[in-house]
């Protein structure tokens, strides 16, 4: 306990923000007044340091090196200036989370004081405006102050590089070690000559996505939107107006940016719950399409109206999975001309990869996250399956929320102009490839170890069967399979034409499954929407199974 208080005192002596100065403070009195509470606390801000990684840094506010403060981010920016070297610009965006703003001025002033020019956007703005910034300039990186989609009380901070892609190996080791030897934060040289950009560069953005959409396609088309109380709002409006489609309508419960999100409980919309407001305005708008950006706008939800559009009581709009979203917007891609390379993350739906198969394209499967998928040579559309998506890689080579949404609201209008949906064109998917479902198991810990050890004992004793299908193939991820770099991870390939990929999420205390059966589409003749509803709920049955056994098998 004596060794902790030391190292609490010397980090409040040299933390520069006397906001979490004052948190520590009260925290030193309560732990050496006897607070078992505040020494748990104590225990759990100094006992380890948030580790940077090709994500970057992400964890919850609050005082010492296991939380996001003004230090961390300090000392983050100091090494990422010494890796980069003296010279070049480097570019800082940032959210509208609790301290977003500080931790970009910290850097700004670092940067500077590094012998690198700092340029900051006028104001919180989406993610993938700051990764087009970053090609738009010219800059050597950039720096994103966001925690996406995480609970209120975390941040985080996102670095990329100067080719607008987020780091991958070995730069997140160059730059970790760089962290690692800086010396006292207030040692850390500062310089005041950064600069607020005006908003040019966001007006280049705004024009860049709208003209995605051709000048002949239709417009006719019904939108409710919401940006889930980030900043993506204001851009998106501007997008879908300055592209000629008519103005969404707005979940105005949600619209204002707010880093306590109160009317979610998680500021993602995948979460249960976080899309009720928005598909109460849709219902409300008739809406053809129901959009939900999360809070740092680099991913993309949508809901769409149910065939029946809530008939006999049943609900009237259905959310799209990630993969659903992600194939579709492959083929809309593609149906646009797009040729080059087709790719999607290893635990996303394979279907993707047959349909560039049919279709003559070259398609690429890669490792979870966008700083994979942003880096394929080549790339004409990528996506994972947790609503991440690139449409327009040759401007912004990570996922994007903003210009996602407004390709989809460009497909929606045109099917509804053929008399047609989206729910037409995933039956001619399934039709052609088999009807391809997904699903996700994700147990949320609050003891790391626990998610370490279901790795260990998936590894040390794999299960012969799952839901009572024969495992036929298990591979370590861990080893490197299909020419991928190694990753924490295992896949099951089971009976049925059934998979099942274990791993660790890389930004949250999750394990997640990710599970996915393939379903022939059987007909005696011309196969048809009733065939594949059929398949659907043979697919649905078993996802329910496979998720059950994989609970047990986990032992979580």
């Amino acid at each position: 306990m004596t060794d902790l208080l030391d190292r609490a005192r010397a980090w409040l002596d040299d933390d520069p923000d006397p906001d979490t100065r004052v948190q520590l403070d009260r925290l030193l009195d309560a732990a050496g007044s006897g607070d078992e509470g505040a020494a748990a606390e104590l225990h759990d801000c100094f006992d380890g340091r948030l580790e940077f990684g090709t994500a970057g840094l992400r964890g919850p506010l609050g005082p010492g090196p296991n939380r996001m403060n003004r230090a961390v981010v300090t000392r983050a920016a100091a090494g990422l200036a010494a890796y980069l070297g003296a010279g070049g610009t480097v570019v800082i965006g940032y959210d509208a989370r609790h301290r977003s703003d500080a931790f970009a001025r910290d850097t700004a002033e670092v940067m500077e004081g590094a012998g690198l020019h700092a340029v900051v956007l006028p104001r919180p703005l989406p993610t993938p405006v700051l990764a087009f910034a970053i090609r738009h300039l010219g800059a050597v990186a950039g720096v994103m102050v966001t925690a996406s989609h995480n609970p209120p009380q975390d941040n985080g901070y996102k670095v990329y590089l100067g080719d607008g892609s987020q780091i991958v190996p070995p730069a997140d080791a160059g730059i970790s070690a760089a962290i690692d030897a800086v010396g006292a934060v207030s040692e850390v040289p500062r310089g005041d000559g950064w600069e607020t950009l005006d908003d040019s560069v966001l007006d280049a953005y705004v024009a860049t996505d709208a003209a995605l959409v051709p000048a002949d396609a239709p417009r006719d088309v019904t939108v409710a939107y919401t940006p889930m109380h980030g900043v993506g709002g204001d851009v998106l409006v501007r997008v879908l107006e300055q592209a000629g489609f008519p103005a969404p309508r707005l979940v105005r419960a949600q619209w204002a940016p707010d880093p306590d999100f109160p009317t979610v409980s998680f500021p993602n919309p995948e979460e249960p719950g976080a899309m009720d407001l928005a598909l109460e305005e849709g219902l409300d708008a008739d809406a053809d399409v129901v959009i939900a950006n999360d809070p740092d706008a680099d991913r993309c939800a949508a809901a769409v109206p149910t065939r029946d559009r809530g008939a006999s009581g049943g609900p009237a709009y259905r959310m799209l999975t990630g993969d659903e979203l992600g194939v579709l917007l492959g083929w809309w891609v593609h149906e646009r001309g797009a040729r080059g390379v087709y790719a999607c993350s290893i635990v996303s739906s394979t279907l993707l990869g047959r349909m560039a198969a049919a279709y003559g394209l070259e398609f690429r499967t890669t490792l979870t996250g966008f700083k994979w998928i942003g880096r394929v040579p080549g790339l004409a559309f990528g996506y994972e399956e947790a609503i991440g998506y690139c449409v327009d890689p040759a401007h912004v080579s990570d996922k994007d929320g903003v210009s996602a949404a407004v390709l989809l609201v460009e497909m929606v209008a045109a099917l509804k102009a053929q008399g047609r949906t989206v729910h037409d064109v995933l039956d001619d998917l399934a039709i052609a490839h088999g009807l391809h479902a997904t699903s996700q198991l994700s147990v949320r810990v609050s003891d790391l170890s626990l998610i370490a050890d279901a790795m260990a004992r998936l590894r040390s004793a794999p299960p012969t069967e799952v839901a009572g299908l024969a495992v036929e193939a298990f591979d370590d991820l861990g080893d490197g399979v299909d020419g991928l770099p190694p990753t924490d991870g295992v896949r099951l390939t089971l009976a049925q034409s059934t998979r099942v990929i274990v791993r660790p999420s890389g930004t949250e205390p999750k394990l997640k499954c990710y599970l996915e059966v393939v379903v022939p589409v059987i007909a005696d003749g011309p196969a048809d929407a009733g065939d594949v509803e059929a398949a659907r709920l043979v697919a649905t049955h078993r996802l329910t199974e496979l998720r059950d056994g994989m609970a047990t098998t986990l032992g979580l």
